[in-house]
């Protein structure tokens, strides 16, 4: 029998996480996967969830939340006109593949292993939020052939590893391209669509040993239903902090931040 206090505990702490990744995702336009893995992976350690197969649960529970706002999100940028639908199109399979391999090496990879490619990675995101400059260019139009087969399956790949839906990966790549930023990121919602919903069936059919309560396969659902809940009812609070503000700056701090987690999860693989 769970004990209802610490069910009491874990839906308060996710509940917090939900609603600070949902102002995050409404005041910068970020996914909430980057600020989720690292949340719900000191949470669950803190509740005494501190199995072999933590990060497995983080990141499949992360993606899970990534296929209710990703389509929330294609669906309102479609509204607008923003979303390269020619772009998905050529970019599925690949992604979609990358996907799939991404959840089948996080499935013999260790814990401490992901923590340790989650603050890798989240550092060389944190330095491009920082420092990366709009005029960056590595080609005039979207790449074609075995150059977009690449990189189509590693966004997939490196995003499954780090439990994010692909924005901070597709975003600078298509502004690198040249796609305009505000398509860019509309079209990165629909990459997320396409990364989280073959790596969550796949994360379902998991076995995962000492996991937190009501837990399918990876995914954890107390976790996803909370917050989901709260990142639907505090972005749009998030959204009107994003107009009232200077993004600039905000980004700036939000590029630290993500490097701190980064660090003290890398911290934390290396057993320091």
């Amino acid at each position: 029998m769970t004990d209802p206090v610490l069910l009491l505990q874990l839906a308060g702490l996710l509940a917090l996480i939900g609603a600070f990744a949902g102002v995050l995702a409404g005041l910068l336009g970020v996914g909430g996967g980057i600020v989720l893995v690292p949340a719900f992976f000191y949470a669950f350690t803190a509740l005494g969830f501190a199995g072999p197969q933590l990060m497995q649960i983080c990141l499949a529970t992360s993606l899970a939340t990534i296929i209710v706002t990703s389509a929330r999100s294609v669906q309102s940028h479609h509204r607008k006109g923003a979303v390269e639908w020619e772009i998905l199109r050529k970019w599925a399979l690949g992604i979609a593949v990358g996907a799939l391999l991404g959840v089948l090496m996080a499935s013999v990879l260790r814990s401490v292993i992901l923590q340790g490619i989650f603050g890798v990675i989240g550092v060389m995101i944190g330095l491009y939020l920082a420092f990366g400059r709009p005029e960056w260019r590595l080609g005039s139009v979207m790449p074609t052939g075995p150059v977009r087969a690449v990189q189509s399956t590693m966004v997939g790949f490196l995003s499954v590893l780090m439990g994010i839906g692909g924005g901070a990966f597709a975003v600078p790549l298509m502004s690198l391209y040249g796609v305009a930023i505000h398509r860019a990121v509309a079209t990165s919602a629909g990459f997320g669509l396409l990364i989280a919903v073959p790596s969550v069936l796949g994360f379902l059919l998991l076995r995962v040993e000492n996991a937190p309560p009501f837990t399918i396969g990876a995914v954890n659902l107390p976790a996803f239903g909370i917050v989901i809940a709260m990142t639907l009812l505090t972005a749009p609070l998030g959204a009107r902090l994003a107009h009232a503000l200077d993004p600039k700056p905000l980004k700036r701090v939000f590029a630290v931040f993500i490097m701190v987690m980064a660090l003290n999860m890398l911290r934390k693989a290396m057993g320091w």
